[in-house]
């Protein structure tokens, strides 16, 4: 039993900046060593944005790379997203994911363990 807590969504104009947060609680281990952010668009499926392991190792979606960047604290089940030079077509919600390793939170159905989401709007 872990929970996922995303916070820093909100509004924003085309070509500006936000920063997602994610912090894990509860039943923590090593299946939730992974961390990674996902995203989900009104009538689109769920698609990878981001994923870091516990080593520091990430990988990126084509659509974000260069733009976005996806840290942690070491050592922790903290990861954040640092979304920069935003575009309208990055409107969605934005959901917070743990896995055992980087490859478990880079595709839906390896994903062990889900925030809620936050809602990310980029007006253009």
């Amino acid at each position: 039993q872990v929970q996922l807590d995303e916070t820093g969504g909100g509004l924003v104009q085309a070509g500006g900046s936000l920063r997602l947060s994610c912090a894990a609680s509860g039943r923590t281990s090593s299946r939730a060593y992974g961390m990674g952010w996902f995203r989900q668009a009104p009538g689109k499926e769920r698609e990878f944005v981001a994923g870091i392991n516990r080593m520091g190792a990430t990988k990126y979606a084509d659509s974000v790379k260069g733009r976005f960047s996806i840290s942690r604290d070491r050592g922790t089940y903290v990861s954040y997203v640092q979304m920069n030079s935003l575009k309208p077509e990055d409107t969605a919600v934005y959901y917070c994911a743990s896995g055992g390793t980087l490859a478990d939170v880079a595709e839906v159905r390896s994903v062990a363990y889900w925030g809620k989401g936050t809602q990310v709007t980029v007006s253009s």
